[in-house]
């Protein structure tokens, strides 16, 4: 009777930590995916035009952009869930210009409607 008791104890703890864990990483993930939000609005304020696909698109511009901000300029400045603001900005401006200047080009964004051909 005590090793199963003991057991069930353990099963319990076990299930507590892997819960809490669970939560504290989900917690994590949207704060990250808030911040990267944030930043690619911004970014979509400061470029002229707009970014493609509303909020989603601001936030892969804002998750993409911190990314390559921090590559070229590396961690300066202040950082809200280990994001680094400034970085963050510019690399996400740097994105939205190069998605602005793709769409003028007719290489990505919606296409006008036409007659389809077939190759």
């Amino acid at each position: 009777m005590p090793f199963g008791f003991l057991f069930v104890m353990l099963l319990i703890v076990a299930g507590l930590v892997l819960g809490i864990w669970a939560t504290f990483s989900v917690l994590g993930v949207l704060v990250t995916l808030a911040i990267a939000a944030l930043v690619g609005w911004v970014a979509d304020r400061i470029v002229p035009g707009r970014l493609p696909y509303g909020w989603a698109g601001a936030m892969v511009a804002g998750l993409l952009g911190s990314w390559i901000g921090s590559l070229l300029i590396g961690p300066v400045g202040p950082t809200i869930a280990r994001i680094p603001i400034i970085p963050a900005i510019l690399g996400a401006v740097i994105v939205a210009f190069a998605v602005q200047f793709l769409m003028k080009r007719g290489i990505v964004g919606p296409r006008p409607p036409g007659p389809e051909t077939r190759v």
